[in-house]
């Protein structure tokens, strides 16, 4: 990313060049050389630190890589030309600024961060949230026109921001979240969600990333982001990054580590069904942790158990889970020959997933059989893939003749449709288990959020310590959103109120509108009435409209400094 400001080019012979590209110059500055004794010659290792400002070439505006390597250079951290708005958006912050407060994230932080750069963290955090942004270059804006945690309410240059993230430590982060985790109750039996995503990266040459099997592909490379979430009392706990070509199965023991290095001793994890291994199944029962894992569907151990019980419990009554609409049982068996334990397998079937999975299947079939139909008597070699449905025949000469279906094959796949299998270590009833396996659903909502509604479906950085503080910054930005969520979820709940303005995004948005003014004598006040909508949204923070009239009166003082 290039800073809003202009810079002398370094004056150091021999180490800067400039590198034509296009319509601009950007400035390349040679940080180390590497001898090759066997080949008996250096290469010298660039950096791009900026681009030549086109009005004087002996200026240049810098990027990310600038602030690493010469960070002895002063740059603007307040815009000058900025003037704070006549009207100001308050509500969304005034109720993300409480859960701040109640999760004592200030003080958490504060051991960690001198107190400009502490609000101006938060400040990054909840721009992420209310702004489902994370570029740095359009803070400036989000601060012109909403209350700060800086103090006195500074507005930073983006330049500044920059400089900020570049300079931050891994000792900060790790001290937070070590912290944040010795702050949980670790006498309570909890359940923890653990998933993962993978993020692009557009810019920047990053140890982090590589590139490896993104769910959604654009041709950049990724680097993995996972984190464990309480679905007991619905917090994250802590998260982790690590390269892209690192598969999910093979990242979680050390996830085990970690949460055992944390002091998680009565826990149990909740998977889905990639991070299933007999290494990590044994991993789990040494460190005495319990499981609630979904099995792949066409695993053969699954397949020959939904067989043997088919037609024993769909149709029961008394086997009825009402809340999800499927009919489960439970069985004891072993999870492979060598299991040392029995294990819980809970079969489910749903109607309306077999439904939907038998029309899914019968149209594939069908529309393998269709394409391939133009091809009849050619010499041709039909994709392996038609060897699980279909009998492939050929002339001698390599001619493709017909395809004939797999009726059993395909009849068996038809029986276990609308069939899936979750397995614990614990027992517990076909429930219990569903119940505990669909508290994943916060957690992946978690993630769709960091991407959708945080800005960070893509990082934007050139330096390692850059992203890895947008990657700090959106943990704790997550941390409030999902308080946010859950608060607004268990008010829709309580009321049975299913207001489409009571989903975050919607929240938000409405929230925005509860404004403050500055008058004639220089002091801001709200400018109108809360309205119904908003006290209705308010009140799932237990805030009404006294708090914000005080809330507001308090903001109003910290700007009178300023003025």
């Amino acid at each position: 990313m290039y800073l809003d400001c202009v810079v002398d080019v370094p004056d150091i012979p021999g180490k800067i060049t400039h590198q034509k590209k296009k319509n601009a110059v950007y400035i390349d500055f040679e940080y180390e050389r590497i001898y090759y004794p066997e080949r008996k010659y250096t290469i010298p290792k660039r950096v791009t630190i900026g681009k030549l400002d086109s009005d004087n070439p002996k200026r240049m505006v810098p990027n990310e890589n600038f602030l690493k390597y010469f960070p002895e250079v002063e740059l603007p951290v307040k815009k000058g030309t900025v003037r704070r708005s006549y009207t100001l958006k308050v509500g969304a912050f005034l109720v993300l600024q409480q859960i701040v407060e109640a999760y004592k994230l200030p003080a958490l932080l504060d051991r960690y961060f001198n107190s400009p750069d502490l609000g101006l963290f938060l400040d990054l955090a909840i721009y992420s949230i209310i702004c489902e942004n994370n570029a740095s270059q359009y803070y400036p804006d989000y601060a012109y026109n909403h209350p700060l945690f800086t103090e006195n309410m500074h507005i930073y240059s983006d330049s500044k921001i920059s400089g900020f993230l570049s300079q931050m430590t891994d000792e900060q982060s790790m001290g937070f979240l070590n912290d944040w985790n010795a702050a949980r109750d670790h006498r309570e039996k909890i359940y923890i969600s653990y998933d993962s995503t993978n993020k692009n990266c557009q810019a920047g040459d990053l140890e982090l990333v590589e590139f490896g099997h993104p769910k959604v592909d654009l041709g950049c490379p990724i680097f993995n982001y996972a984190i464990a979430y309480d679905t007991s009392n619905q917090v994250p706990l802590f998260y982790e990054e690590y390269p892209g070509s690192i598969v999910d199965v093979s990242q979680l023991q050390y996830m085990l580590d970690r949460s055992y290095a944390y002091g998680y001793r009565k826990i149990g994890f909740i998977l889905d069904r990639g991070y299933f291994s007999r290494q990590n199944i044994e991993y789990m029962d040494q460190y005495g942790y319990d499981f609630v894992m979904m099995l792949k569907g066409r695993a053969k151990l699954v397949n020959e158990l939904i067989m043997a019980h088919r037609g024993s419990f769909e149709e029961s009554w008394n086997r009825r889970v009402k809340a999800y609409d499927v009919s489960g049982i439970t069985v004891r068996y072993k999870l492979y020959e060598s299991d040392r334990n029995d294990r819980y397998f809970h079969l489910f079937h749903s109607d309306e997933k077999q439904t939907w999975e038998r029309s899914a299947l019968k149209a594939k079939v069908e529309r393998m059989a269709a394409l391939m139909a133009p091809y009849q008597g050619k010499v041709m070699s039909v994709p392996d893939s038609y060897n699980q449905y279909f009998e492939v025949f050929y002339d001698q000469d390599g001619t493709f003749l017909a395809l004939k279906e797999k009726e059993a094959v395909i009849e068996r796949e038809l029986k276990l449709c609308g069939y899936f299998v979750i397995v614990t270590s614990k027992k517990m009833t076909a429930e219990e288990a569903i119940t505990l396996y669909k508290g994943r659903d916060v957690s992946e909502k978690l993630f769709r959020g960091s991407k959708s509604y945080l800005g960070n479906k893509s990082l934007r950085v050139h330096s390692n310590e850059s992203a890895s503080a947008k990657i700090f910054i959106e943990f704790v930005a997550t941390i409030i959103r999902s308080r946010l969520y859950t608060l607004l979820k268990a008010e829709m709940v309580n009321n049975d109120r299913k207001a489409n303005y009571m989903t975050v995004p919607a929240a938000l948005r409405e929230l925005e509108k509860i404004e403050m003014t500055r008058m004639g004598d220089g002091n801001y006040r709200l400018s109108h009435a809360v309205t119904a909508t908003q006290k209705a949204i308010l009140k799932a923070f237990r805030l009404d409209v006294a708090d914000i009239k005080n809330k507001a009166n308090q903001i109003n003082e910290r700007l009178k400094g300023e003025l």
